[in-house]
């Protein structure tokens, strides 16, 4: 008889046990089902801009991207290393293969090369267009992955979710958007999600493979530093507060060792990985970890008493050494004018850094610090979950929640100084906003789920939810009362018991747990409006096709650059040098094929002074200066006829600062009237006669009738006049381009070369 209990309660605990085997692999099914729906509204809501406008490449670094791509399947690996540039910077080149991160370009190449090898004619040019969709779809998996290491399935979900679709990872994924971060982002949340996950197991094959996503990440974007300084940040934070432990222990010293090993492999790194500031922290860092292992191994093997000898001795004998080391790396940085950081690292520590020493730093719009409402418009209602996600990774705290809200906070200040950064911000916000949404969500049902049971189910309830998370505070103490109650044999005082947990547990009434899961759906139904506005409408035209709305309705497309761009390369010389401001460089080089003088990678502040000046000088020392870098033809953007304000005259006074920080004979308040920057009749001489403002306006007042600059708004200050030294040879159909060709000497008017050197 006792044997047929044993075997009957046997077969119920085997069918409760293949019940909950049955739900957790439903829940596995589930899961992976919602992920694949993820990764296809990440790769589909960022194909408004192909839909709308056309396969094409944006913006300006990306025209570089696919150039090098365009070489790399062509000529092989090999070359690309050694390949030397002359198309850009005039005359001194470039080594292209040592002075990019190649992940980018090699990560598309091989995309390309396994599409051929499977008979998929795709075309260079669609790979690189459709490389960021796909690897958001990769970030958006890689946050789930982090996510569910730090508070579990439902949250990463959300979190996948969410980023997804945030408006500010969309602004440069979008297809077309063919720049670093379109593959950075995602090494950057898959190498935290390993270093999570080898925190959480302390196994060292994630460790290895946390180095190598490392590995990755240094190979694709100069944002790597942002990693290895993050993690010693939180190894020294664990290390202070008392969580020092083996798992931290393997966590961190693989990736230090192998990852800085694997850093300097890459040429544009090389042996900056050990000898600059950015990477200090983690050197440091990494005695200190040594530092406390030892210590805790003495701890160990040591009594109290003789433990508390040791460290004396140390502190009185052992403190000279180190001490002497951290003077002798103290006087090294020291003795740099930067102290071993470079100028955009000095410009995010130091946010004035970059307008007073390097203004072609400060020049960049995506270098300034956003406004209030960038937040609202990159992250949206996320601003408003982060605290709430903040408060629920401290309930409990555990190692790898505090990393996460570490990452949040640095990513906060980071993207308070550059608005570029919101990239950055952007994971941790849907990370935390996922745990909170999670929480709520469990919260507010458990609450009507729970309502109507008896004392016996809400017990029986409590032990199921506290088996499947042991790690819910409020769960776990009910069953405790489970447990407890039996042996104390008191009625009374169970029921008490069982009433104050269930008080706990409820927290909220059916219909204020109605109300609130039914305001979660309506919140998060206007971020998905807001973001699908966003990625269709904000982020989704590129800068080389504009568009506008016609007074019917219909639309109106401004394609002057690819207009421009074709006739350079089909009415100029092969070996022809062009000459424009470097936010063109790129652009020129990819789409005109012709030789630059300086572009978008800004590695020489000098060349792109020269530039500067001659821009903002009078006509004739103007011609000189492109004379002597052996131009033969200059283009301007100018938006004064359609309201494009984008253009040079707008971008002119960086122009002044730049050439004025190499050339001080240029002046700022030469360009200024009472401190404002005018180009209407109050402008100074000095203004109306540089070239910027004669290639710009030459002929303008013959187009619209009365010389109206619709940018400025307002007549410009000199209608009439004439080139002497330069050639109009192209205007674009909305003339947003204008081309002019250097006069040879020759051909130059004899009366202006007599005596006159200044107009």
């Amino acid at each position: 008889m006792e044997r047929g209990k044993k075997i009957g309660s046997t077969g119920v605990g085997g069918g409760a046990l293949v019940s909950g085997s049955g739900k957790r692999a439903f829940g596995t099914v589930l899961a992976a089902l919602i992920l694949c729906l993820i990764g296809i509204m990440a790769f589909s809501i960022r194909l408004f801009s192909v839909i709308k406008y056309e396969s094409v490449i944006h913006e300006f670094d990306p025209y570089f991207n696919y150039r090098v791509t365009k070489y790399l399947t062509k000529a092989g690996i090999y070359e690309f290393w050694n390949w030397f540039d002359d198309r850009t910077w005039y005359p001194l080149g470039r080594v292209i293969g040592g002075t990019v991160y190649p992940g980018l370009t090699i990560t598309a190449g091989t995309m390309w090369w396994i599409l051929n090898a499977f008979n998929i004619p795709l075309s260079v040019e669609t790979v690189c267009v459709f490389t960021a969709p796909i690897f958001s779809s990769f970030a958006a998996w890689a946050t789930y992955l982090l996510t569910s290491e730090v508070k579990g399935r439902g949250a990463g979900l959300t979190a996948a979710a969410l980023l997804a679709m945030v408006p500010s990872y969309i602004s440069r994924s979008v297809a077309g958007s063919y720049d670093n971060e379109a593959v950075a982002i995602f090494a950057l949340i898959f190498t935290f999600y390993l270093y999570v996950k080898t925190l959480n197991t302390g196994s060292l094959f994630y460790a290895t493979l946390n180095a190598l996503a490392y590995f990755y990440m240094v190979c694709s974007w100069g944002g790597y530093t942002f990693i290895i300084n993050l993690i010693p940040m939180h190894v020294l934070l664990c290390i202070v507060t008392g969580r020092y432990s083996s798992r931290l222990y393997i966590a961190y010293a693989p990736l230090v060792i192998l990852g800085t090993l694997l850093a300097a492999l890459v040429p544009v790194v090389g042996f900056n990985a050990v000898m600059t500031s950015e990477h200090f922290a983690s050197f440091l860092v990494f005695v200190i970890i040594h530092v406390a292992a030892l210590a805790h191994y003495i701890k160990r093997v040591l009594s109290p008493k003789q433990y508390s000898t040791a460290v004396s001795f140390v502190i009185t004998f052992g403190m000279y050494e180190p001490a002497a080391l951290i003077a002798i790396l103290a006087a090294m940085v020291a003795a740099s004018p930067t102290k071993g950081w470079s100028g955009r690292s000095l410009s995010l520590l130091d946010p004035t850094y970059a307008s007073k020493y390097i203004p072609i730093i400060a020049s960049v719009s995506e270098h300034q610090p956003p406004t209030w409402p960038s937040y609202f418009m990159d992250i949206n209602v996320l601003a408003f979950l982060v605290p709430a996600g903040i408060i629920a990774c401290f309930l409990p705290l555990s190692d790898s929640s505090s990393f996460v809200v570490l990452y949040l906070v640095t990513s906060v200040y980071f993207s308070g100084v550059m608005v570029r950064l919101m990239l950055v911000l952007a994971p941790a916000a849907c990370v935390l906003s996922g745990i909170a949404l999670s929480e709520a969500f469990a919260v507010l049902t458990r609450s009507i789920k729970y309502q109507d049971l008896s004392e016996a189910s809400l017990l029986a309830a409590v032990d199921s939810t506290a088996t499947l998370n042991s790690t819910n505070e409020n769960e776990a103490s009910v069953k405790e009362v489970k447990d407890k109650a039996p042996k104390r044999g008191k009625k009374k005082t169970v029921e008490k018991e069982v009433e104050k947990k269930r008080k706990r547990l409820l927290g909220l009434p059916m219909e204020a747990s109605a109300v609130g899961i039914l305001l979660l759906i309506i919140m998060g139904s206007f971020y998905v409006v807001h973001c699908v506005w966003a990625a269709a409408e904000a982020y989704s035209a590129p800068s080389i096709v504009l568009t506008s709305q016609t007074p019917d309705g219909g639309l109106h497309v401004f394609d002057d650059f690819r207009e421009a761009y074709a006739w350079l390369n089909h009415n100029t010389g092969e070996d022809d040098k062009v000459a424009s401001w470097w936010d063109y460089g790129y652009q020129t080089t990819a789409m005109a094929n012709r030789t630059v003088i300086v572009d978008n990678n800004t590695w020489n502040n000098t060349h792109i002074a020269t530039v500067g000046t001659a821009m903002s000088s009078p006509e004739r020392q103007a011609w000189e200066i492109f004379q002597s870098l052996d131009v033969k033809y200059v283009f301007v953007i100018f938006g004064g006829l359609v309201g494009y304000p984008s253009d040079d005259i707008n971008k002119f006074l960086w122009m002044v600062r730049i050439g004025g920080g190499v050339f001080p004979h240029i002046r700022e308040p030469d360009y200024l009237r009472d401190g404002h920057y005018r180009i209407d009749s109050q402008a100074t001489p000095t203004m109306l006669n540089c070239l910027m403002y004669k290639l710009s306006y030459y002929r303008f007042a013959e187009a619209d009738g009365k010389g109206y600059d619709r940018v400025r708004r307002t007549e410009i200050g000199k209608k009439y006049f004439k080139l002497n030294y330069f050639e109009e040879v192209f205007t674009t159909q909305h003339w947003m381009v204008r081309i002019y060709k250097l006069k040879p000497p020759r051909n130059l008017v004899s009366a202006v070369k007599s005596k006159k050197r200044f107009l």
